[in-house]
């Protein structure tokens, strides 16, 4: 007999989406100790969801538990950087193109990119970057290649957060982005996975240059 996954309990829900948002906002630094009973007091609920999510958080890459420090916000260096954009690259293009040659809508990568314009604030315009590229591979045609690139997607966020507050470049990627869209809503699948696979490129190449891991 099948069973059917147990749902998160809400309390749970609640404190894992706060704390991955502060995670991939930088109000949670990389490195940073995240300490069950702080975090507990601070949501006003016990410390089992406190536990719970932060094994979920570890399972996506966001949290790093360990036995003797406990758990902590993953830190970011140039190795788990081009791991992370390494599997983008294999298969982020190859979903965009399945997308625009199955002819996908693509209204939410355009109201993405018009949420990115409009950011009040670097951790706004991260949440929408993360949305625009989501939009373009999860109308791919196979769910099982949209969520590999879910499980890849915080971590790449988590990424981008960093290099941002050290670094950023998110006009020159708002026009690779607009260009991007523009390839793909004409229906060019070829240009806009090569416009698409430069981006990702390009982007871990600047914040981590080969020759110069730190």
């Amino acid at each position: 007999m099948a069973f059917a996954p147990s749902p998160i309990p809400s309390r749970t829900q609640y404190v894992l989406e706060a704390i991955k948002h502060a995670i991939l906002t930088g109000g949670l630094s990389p490195g940073q100790a995240l300490v069950e009973t702080e975090l507990a007091a601070q949501f006003g609920v016990s410390k089992t969801p406190v536990r719970e999510a932060l094994k979920t958080l570890a399972g996506t890459g966001l949290v790093v538990m360990s036995q003797y420090k406990g758990a902590t916000v993953r830190t970011v260096d140039a190795g788990m950087a081009r791991e992370v954009y390494d599997v983008r690259l294999l298969l982020e293009p190859e979903a965009l193109r399945r997308s625009i040659e199955r002819s996908a809508d693509l209204d939410a990568a355009k109201d993405a990119l018009l949420k990115a314009d409009d950011s009040a604030d670097r951790a706004e315009r991260s949440l929408a970057n993360r949305e625009f590229h989501r939009a373009l591979y999860l109308p791919c045609g196979n769910p099982l290649l949209a969520r590999m690139l879910d499980e890849v997607r915080d971590q790449a966020a988590l990424v981008s957060a960093v290099v941002w507050a050290a670094q950023p470049s998110w006009e020159l990627e708002a026009v690779e982005h607009r260009e991007i869209l523009r390839l793909a809503l004409a229906g060019d699948a070829d240009s806009a996975a090569r416009a698409l696979r430069e981006h990702i490129a390009d982007f871990v190449q600047r914040a981590f240059p080969e020759g110069a891991d730190a």
